[in-house]
């Protein structure tokens, strides 16, 4: 029997907005070298879990945990430089800087202090490289996608996080996001935790899936067994 070692552990895990209780002693375990997608309809909490674990929003109560170290109540800048990458939603890239610019800022989190851009942000991205001094701002969606990507990837992390990369992004340039996700993962042992809406995607990079319902986890397993039942119950519109 294989046990699993967990890199990232929620414990009891409250949260509340305004007046609202927006997560109920959430649960959560990403073992390492894992690829787990976090599944949900709009506004059940999914992004205010990642805002919480990345220290850019506050905890009521309860535990996350990072290779066994406390996060909660610890500075936002802690998390990239212990080795959690992140990438939001909406990519939040720097829109007045440079395709280079923007991936440097990825540098200075690095354990190793390294200064020059990895080459393998350039393998994986090519089209990165081809616009190296172009502004972020002057990029598509797509490419936008893969900077952030990409400057997420800058600082070596551990954990990779990603809050919707599909969202509003041409074909192409998902499959090619799902290719690089799971080479990361299975080639290169990175884990990794992603909030996904599209089923097919999810069904394709990850290896087990949770599903969350007004701030809980109310489903969870292999992904082989996301099954129509718990797709229809809460996950179809």
């Amino acid at each position: 029997m294989t046990t699993h070692i967990s890199m990232l552990q929620i414990e009891g895990l409250n949260q509340y907005y305004g007046g609202s209780h927006i997560l109920w002693d959430l649960d959560l375990e990403i073992p390492e070298g894992g690829c787990v997608c976090l599944m949900g309809r709009n506004g059940v909490g999914k992004t205010t879990l990642l805002k919480c674990i990345m220290g850019l929003l506050p905890v009521a109560s309860g535990r996350i945990r990072f290779e066994g170290r406390e996060l909660a109540g610890k500075p936002a800048e802690l998390r990239a430089r212990i080795g959690i990458g992140y990438v939001p939603q909406g990519r939040e890239i720097f829109p007045r800087l440079t395709v280079e610019e923007n991936l440097r800022l990825g540098l200075l989190a690095r354990r190793d202090r390294l200064r020059r851009i990895p080459e393998r942000i350039f393998e994986l991205f090519p089209v990165l490289k081809d616009m190296l001094h172009r502004r972020g701002g002057d990029l598509s969606g797509g490419q936008q996608q893969q900077l952030a990507i990409g400057r997420a990837l800058a600082i070596d992390p551990k954990l990779l996080i990603l809050d919707e990369p599909t969202e509003g992004i041409q074909p192409n340039i998902v499959r090619q996001i799902g290719d690089i996700i799971v080479r990361l993962n299975q080639e290169e042992g990175l884990t990794v935790l992603l909030v996904e809406q599209k089923l097919a995607f999810a069904r394709r990079v990850g290896q087990t899936f949770h599903v969350m319902e007004k701030g809980r986890i109310v489903a969870g397993g292999p992904m082989s067994d996301l099954d129509d039942d718990i797709v229809r119950r809460h996950l179809s519109v």
